[in-house]
């Protein structure tokens, strides 16, 4: 499933990591997918402060670590996710949560 990194509702622009987990990891064969009110097919994909993709689409498979963000005219700059290659990470799911919630913590090798 896809899961937000910003709120449920947020008419700005969120950036979607598929597997939903937090932080996503380069062997998890991360997807992100850019998605908001603006207009669809016109991502412009951030890596670091970098520009590196004009134009775009909403969509693609992460095959470098670092850290991404995109933006979509009409709603503005998602969050940054960050994609890392450790070799062990405490993963959290990747959605909004609120105190009080039941969560699943995943410790990967």
């Amino acid at each position: 499933g896809w899961c937000p990194l910003s709120p449920a509702g947020a008419q700005t622009t969120q950036l979607l990591v598929d597997p939903p987990w937090t932080p996503a990891v380069l062997w998890d064969r991360v997807t992100l997918t850019c998605q908001g009110s603006g207009t669809p097919n016109a991502t412009t994909w951030y890596t670091g402060r970098r520009r590196w993709w004009l134009e775009g689409h909403d969509q693609f498979f992460v095959t470098t670590t670092g850290t991404y963000k995109c933006h979509r005219p009409g709603s503005g700059l998602s969050p940054t996710v960050s994609v890392l290659n450790d070799s062990l990470v405490l993963q959290f799911p990747a959605q909004a949560l609120l105190e009080g919630d039941t969560v699943t913590l995943r410790c990967r090798v």
